[in-house]
């Protein structure tokens, strides 16, 4: 091993179930006229797994952060780039440099964008999408009069900016659920402001994984023709919703016991807080065998996230870099040494693929 170079943890990403999934998904969509944009943050936009978007006919690719989309663009990703996350004023120029189309809600940042675009020698018009706040209270109008009077501008003052339609998101911050009552109040606003600028939009982007339900049991109304979509995809499960042609297992998590011993459950001393400044509370069971790993919360965030694959381990905590399990009823002893591996949910899937100390692998027997 070189200096610098970890094994442990491992975060293993199986690229040719992410191609399936990324097909079977896209099969669906296309049989009901919605096209899908590829949310790739969630992986850190780490160039190796987008390019099996690129591979799988994705008609454009999407990050919150530019950063990310300028590593995909300067590693040779060639389709539409997308932001998802309303541009900063102080990154319209490198927006309008390295993304193809935007979304937003400033009439502010409109005005900054169509300068930063006209200022970009050869670059063609940079698409946008005006977002509609239907509730659940993150970026988008609010006032659809000001949203249509944003439109009217961007239509007929910004010539270096196209409208190319409108969109929203649920879920993400006030929990509100996507439906079709909130999908139809998307298309009215949609409406109102192909009726001001006289011609037909050519995207009404209905949000992101929490729509998908919509498509699958037929709910979806007709004009809903976007998705802008991530975790769906990563996971292949989304909460009320049955996706059983989806492999639930892309990204499997393997960390390495550097220690296994019988203690009791409960501390013993006088309690206080925890390395993170909580109070916690312990169930008293004995003296039970645990494994500690090595990895901590500095690596996935949360550990009530992780998974255990094997059954008979139970997460009993974590502090910044060590990870607590109860292994005293596994069907085969753990000793120092043996890794364990764990399936992951979205959270702790973005903060491994950030951390410099996890080991990113990538699995294909496709080419």
């Amino acid at each position: 091993m070189e200096f610098g170079v970890r094994h442990y943890p491992q975060l293993e990403i199986d690229l040719d179930k992410l191609e399936d999934n990324l097909r079977a998904l896209k099969s669906r969509m296309d049989a009901s006229g919605i096209r899908l944009a590829g949310v790739v943050k969630g992986f850190n936009g780490l160039p190796q797994a987008a390019k099996v978007y690129e591979k799988a006919g994705y008609s454009s690719i999407a990050s919150s952060r530019l950063e990310q989309l300028h590593h995909l663009r300067m590693n040779g990703i060639a389709v539409p780039l997308m932001l998802i996350r309303i541009p900063m004023l102080s990154e319209v120029e490198e927006t309008a440099r390295w993304t193809d189309i935007s979304l937003h809600s400033e009439p502010e940042v409109l005005r900054a964008m169509e300068r930063a675009v006209k200022a970009a020698a050869g670059k063609r018009r940079h698409k946008v999408i005006l977002m509609v706040d239907l509730g659940d209270l993150r970026e988008g109008f609010w006032d659809q009069d000001e949203l249509v009077q944003t439109a009217l501008e961007v239509e007929r003052e910004m010539p270096h900016l196209e409208l190319a339609g409108v969109g929203t998101n649920l879920g993400c911050y006030g929990t509100v659920q996507a439906t079709p009552e909130k999908m139809n109040q998307l298309v009215a606003a949609a409406e109102r402001v192909e009726a001001a600028i006289g011609r037909k939009l050519d995207i009404i982007s209905g949000g992101a994984s929490s729509s998908i339900h919509m498509v699958l049991d037929g709910t979806m109304p007709p004009r809903i023709n976007h998705l802008r979509v991530g975790e769906g995809i990563l996971f292949g499960r989304i909460w009320g919703c049955d996706m059983d042609f989806m492999h639930k297992h892309i990204f499997t998590l393997r960390a390495e016991v550097i220690e296994s011993k019988v203690k009791p459950s409960y501390p013993v001393g006088e309690l206080s807080v925890d390395a993170f400044g909580r109070t916690r509370t312990y169930v008293d069971r004995g003296r039970r065998r645990r494994a500690l790993l090595a990895m901590g919360r500095v690596d996935y965030g949360e550990c009530e996230d992780l998974i255990p694959r094997e059954p008979g381990v139970k997460i009993l905590g974590a502090s910044s870099d060590h990870t607590i399990v109860d292994v005293q009823n596994t069907a085969h002893p753990v000793r120092v040494g043996d890794i364990l591996e764990f399936d992951l949910c979205y959270a702790t899937m973005v903060y491994l693929t950030s951390s410099r100390s996890v080991s990113v692998t990538f699995k294909t027997e496709r080419g």
